[in-house]
């Protein structure tokens, strides 16, 4: 059976989501709680989106292959459904910095990385000493200058559409920078902070702290408007653009298509996106 698992965690005290030697990973945890409450040595999991040490999450999805008889199994004499049971297991097993929101049986298609058609994240700051609150310090980022929203959302449109980001992602091998930012997008939240919504159909390494960082710069009045779209056609990684603190970014949601479409999602994904593809930026 493969199942899905939707889950949170405060990435303050995690090295990141993935596994890494004598260090506390968020995938780590999850790991080691899953063989537990299956009862099983060992378990693998596939993500929606790795996330970077100190970076959140509200909206995460995972999934594993498990023996419909070992999912009964562990469920013992639970009431419950055994999918069910395993959510509760789960968080009786957990550390109180992740939280699992409902465990579900997918489709034999469903990937929850490869299957994703959009991840949906937020990035919050606090610009003004009065909106700033030391109970959400871990979460969003203390600003020491006032930023123009109106100036940095006329140069988020310039970075909206299908691109090459290689300016704003750390390059990995074998890895295309080819994305399609479809929303990036400033707002003044009631309590005077700043949030950033950016969804795109996926993100390569550090790419929304990188366009956050570049788009502090305008916002504070750095760097000219003009600047984002100038960095975004150089297609070349510059020191110039400083990656924002992990700690103002949550991953908040991921979107998948009906099941029907699933088996057709996984192919297009899996196919690596040609730079052909890029429509010029006017």
């Amino acid at each position: 059976m493969r199942i899905r698992i939707d889950f949170a965690y405060d990435g303050t005290d995690f090295s990141g989501w993935a596994l890494q030697p004598d260090l506390r990973t968020v995938q780590g945890e999850m790991q080691a709680a899953l063989a537990r409450a299956l009862r099983v040595d060992e378990v693998w999991v596939t993500v929606a989106g790795r996330t970077d040490a100190g970076v959140h999450a509200r909206g995460q999805v995972l999934h594993l292959d498990v023996e419909e008889a070992q999912l009964v199994a562990a469920a013992g004499r639970s009431p419950q459904s055994p999918v069910d049971a395993l959510t509760r297991r789960l968080n009786g097993i957990l550390p109180p910095d992740i939280r699992v929101h409902r465990s579900t049986v997918a489709p034999a298609y469903f990937d929850a990385r490869f299957s994703a058609t959009w991840r949906r994240y937020a990035y919050r700051i606090a610009d003004d000493p009065a909106g700033y609150d030391p109970l959400r310090r871990h979460h969003v980022l203390h600003w020491p200058r006032p930023l123009d929203l109106e100036t940095m959302n006329v140069a988020a449109a310039d970075l909206v559409g299908l691109h090459d980001f290689a300016t704003f992602c750390k390059a990995r091998p074998d890895s295309t920078t080819i994305r399609e930012l479809r929303s990036l997008v400033w707002v003044r939240e009631p309590d005077g902070s700043v949030t950033a919504t950016v969804l795109a159909d996926a993100f390569c390494h550090s790419m929304v702290r990188a366009l956050i960082g570049c788009l502090i710069a305008i916002g504070e009045g750095r760097k000219p408007v003009s600047w984002a779209r100038e960095q975004l056609q150089a297609r070349t990684r510059s020191s110039a653009i400083h990656i924002a603190s992990a700690r103002g970014l949550t991953l908040e949601e991921v979107g998948y298509p009906p099941a029907e479409e699933l088996e057709g999602r996984l192919l297009i994904t899996r196919n690596r996106r040609d730079a052909a593809e890029v429509a010029p930026h006017e």
